[in-house]
C-alpha cells in the first residue's frame, strides 16, 4: 500500500458507548466486516480491506462522534506549527504500538481532529469505492481563523466554491445564498476539484445556536436513498434528507446511538460509468 500524501486524510474510526451494536449497524448498512484490534477496538473491513475502526469509549463523557486523522511524516513538527497557528493540542503524540503514532488536536474554532505518523500501518487500504471514506469536512463559524490555521498547518491550497453539503439545500433567514465553500488541495498539487482532499463549509444561521464546529466524515455508497432508508431501519435517523450536489447525491445520517456521519452516491456519466 502506498504511502499518503503529506497531510491527506488517513484514517477514520468512531467512539460509540456500545461496540457490538456498532458492528450490527455498520456491519448491515455498509456490509463491513470486523477483526478485534488491541483492547476495545474493532478494525472494519470491507472486501478484506481496511476502512475504518470503531472503539467503546472508555469515558462516557466523551462525545459520540466520527473522528479524522491526516497523515503527517513529523508529528512532532505538525504539533508545533498547530499551536504556533492558534490551535490547541488535546493529546499529545503517543505511539500506537509498531503501526505508528498519533495526536489529537482542535483548530481555533473548536473543531477536533487527529494526526498520524505511520509505522507499520499507513491508513485506508480502501476508499473512495463504495462502502468506504470518501470525503470529510469541517463546519465552522470562523472561517476567518480556521482558513489560514489549516493552510498553514497543512499547506493545504484553496479553492473558493459555492456551498456545499447540507447547507447547500438551506439558505439564511432572509432568504441569502448559502455561505461560500472552500476545497483544500495538498500542498504541490494544482488546486480545484480534481485534487482536493477536504474542505470547509461555514455553519450559518440556518443551524441551531448551539451546534459546535466539526468534521463531518463521508462515505461513498451505490444507492444514497437506499442507504438512507436502511440507516433509519436499523436504529439510525437522517439528519438531511438525500439531494443533490455537483458531486452527487449526499444525505447526512446518524447511526443507532447518535454518531453523525454522510454517505454521497457519485454521479452517473451520460455512458453510465460513475
Amino acid at each position: 500500500m502506498a504511502a499518503f500524501a503529506r497531510s491527506a486524510p488517513c484514517w477514520v474510526d468512531v467512539q460509540l458507548p456500545d461496540l457490538e451494536a456498532g458492528k450490527r449497524f455498520y456491519g448491515e448498512l455498509f456490509g463491513w466486516t470486523f477483526r478485534a484490534g488491541e483492547g476495545p477496538y474493532a478494525d472494519a473491513f470491507s472486501d478484506g480491506r481496511l476502512v475504518a475502526a470503531l472503539a467503546a469509549k472508555q469515558d462516557g463523557r466523551m462525545p459520540t462522534t466520527w473522528g479524522i486523522y491526516f497523515a503527517t511524516d513529523d508529528i512532532a513538527a505538525s504539533v508545533a506549527r498547530i499551536r504556533e497557528a492558534g490551535g490547541q493540542v488535546i493529546t499529545e503524540p503517543v505511539r500506537a504500538g509498531r503501526a505508528g503514532a498519533l495526536a489529537q488536536a482542535a483548530d481555533p474554532g473548536g473543531a477536533v481532529f487527529g494526526l498520524w505518523q505511520a509505522g507499520d500501518r499507513e491508513g485506508f487500504q480502501k476508499q473512495n469505492e463504495p462502502g468506504s471514506f470518501c470525503w470529510t469536512e469541517v463546519y465552522t463559524r470562523q472561517k476567518d481563523r480556521v482558513d489560514p490555521f489549516y493552510e498553514k498547518v497543512f499547506g493545504f491550497q484553496a479553492t473558493d466554491l459555492e456551498a456545499s453539503g447540507p447547507d447547500a439545500a438551506r439558505t439564511g433567514p432572509d432568504d441569502s445564498p448559502p455561505a461560500g465553500f472552500r476545497m483544500w488541495s495538498p500542498a504541490g498539487t494544482e488546486p480545484g476539484p480534481d485534487t482536493a482532499v477536504g474542505g470547509r463549509s461555514v455553519i450559518t444561521d440556518a443551524f441551531p445556536a448551539e451546534m459546535p464546529s466539526y468534521f463531518l466524515n463521508y462515505f461513498a455508497v451505490e444507492d444514497c436513498n437506499r442507504t438512507a432508508g436502511n440507516a433509519v431501519r436499523l436504529g439510525g435517523r437522517i439528519s438531511a434528507p438525500p439531494f443533490d450536489i455537483p458531486y452527487g447525491r449526499m444525505a447526512v445520517l446518524q447511526d443507532d446511538q447518535g454518531a453523525v456521519f454522510a454517505v454521497l452516491q457519485p454521479p452517473v456519466s451520460k455512458n453510465g460509468a460513475e
